[in-house]
């Protein structure tokens, strides 16, 4: 068997990261930006942080803004338009998954016109050409869209939402500062946090992982366990926002080669159907899942505890990963994410919609068992 394993080309790390943009843009020998983020961010003056480095830089930038929670094929279309008229010639994206994705539809369409429709993106279309070089600079720690090969966008005609897989689109660079991430708010925080520990878990259990995915996963979850209560409980704690950044980039970096599987299957229709945040699906549904994936997982769950901080002495395999998922609503609980579908406006007469779409979903194979429609029915009902 052969894997593969890609990643940005230059990653930069630290609070103040950001000063490097324009080394970074020289370096590329660039000369002008399509800033793409979201109306929040310019209003909070997240934005600003990093645009005042290009203004001091002298290097000339527009911003697109148009970006939704959930990003749509018409907030693409409307990017790659205003990419053109701008004469742009690199993407600078500040934000969360939804302002880099946004970005990585805008930057693979220009490359590759024969996609202009968007839809044809959906899977993993075949895209001949790099897309448009990106800098990524996220402001939450948890979707590490800036340095994954994947993104995400609402087909509005089909209420779904396109999982598009594509080696060509991954950010040539990637600047993890945390000083973006010290105005995030604890409901945010946390949901954030827990969809990079989502992340980390499904990444180490897929269908694909290996020794290479292995070794950085069971480390973000190590890192994400420590970290994250602390980040939502003392937003302004330095160390812990680093430690977020650094540990939701580590999850990204190995869940992108090998996949994930049906935690993401199921948010993801949740999302596009009633535009629950995708951290807030992934969490609610996560103990869930790995209760349901546990005999698979024996030889694993164990490891997770132990990096959660349970202490899995004298415990048989079965015992240690009961643990496992134990830990993993625990914290979920403690950072305040909702435990039921009712209190996200999901009744059961959406159940049936919601599973059909959770099967079909690009994810959902790379779960380590498989699953039949009534089952996923099943578990979206004991979660209700």
């Amino acid at each position: 068997m052969v894997n593969r394993f890609i990643l940005n080309e230059v990653s930069y790390f630290g609070p103040g990261a950001r000063k490097m943009l324009p080394e970074a843009i020289d370096r590329m020998g660039k000369k002008k930006a399509l800033v793409v983020t979201d109306p929040g961010l310019i209003k909070f003056g997240v934005a600003k942080m990093v645009t005042d480095v290009l203004d001091e830089a002298g290097i000339k930038y527009e911003i697109f803004s148009d970006v939704k929670p959930n990003p749509t094929v018409t907030n693409v279309t409307n990017g790659i338009e205003a990419f053109r008229k701008a004469g742009a010639d690199l993407i600078v994206a500040i934000g969360g998954g939804s302002s880099i994705d946004t970005a990585k539809g805008i930057g693979i369409v220009i490359s590759n016109p024969d996609f202009a429709d968007i839809v044809s993106l959906e899977g993993c279309a075949p895209t001949k050409h790099k897309s448009v070089p990106i800098i990524a600079l996220p402001t939450t720690a948890g979707t590490a869209a800036e340095t994954t090969i994947n993104y995400v966008i609402i087909d509005e005609e089909k209420q779904k939402k396109m999982v598009c897989v594509d080696p060509n689109d991954i950010p040539a660079v990637a600047i993890i500062d945390a000083e973006l991430m010290y105005s995030l708010p604890k409901s945010l925080t946390a949901a954030t946090g827990m969809d990079a520990l989502t992340h980390a878990i499904e990444g180490y259990i897929t269908k694909a992982a290996w020794e290479m995915s292995d070794m950085f996963e069971i480390e973000a979850v190590r890192m994400i366990a420590h970290y994250l209560p602390v980040a939502v409980e003392h937003p302004s704690d330095a160390d812990a926002r680093n430690g977020m950044a650094v540990a939701q980039y580590i999850a990204g970096m190995a869940f992108s080669n090998v996949g994930l599987g049906l935690v993401h299957g199921m948010a993801h229709p949740m999302g596009s159907l009633f535009d629950v945040p995708h951290g807030v699906a992934n969490a609610l549904l996560l103990p869930t899942i790995m209760r349901f994936n546990k005999e698979k997982c024996l030889d694993k769950y164990p490891s997770i505890a132990r990096a959660m901080g349970v202490n899995t002495d004298g415990m048989t395999a079965e015992e240690a990963s009961d643990a496992a998922c134990d830990a993993v609503q625990a914290l979920a609980l403690k950072v305040g994410i909702p435990q039921h579908l009712t209190e996200l406006g999901i009744t059961e007469n959406d159940i049936p919609r919601l599973a059909e779409q959770a099967l079909a979903d690009v994810c959902t194979p790379g779960n380590p068992r498989d699953v039949t429609l009534e089952q996923i029915k099943e578990l979206y009902k004991s979660v209700l």
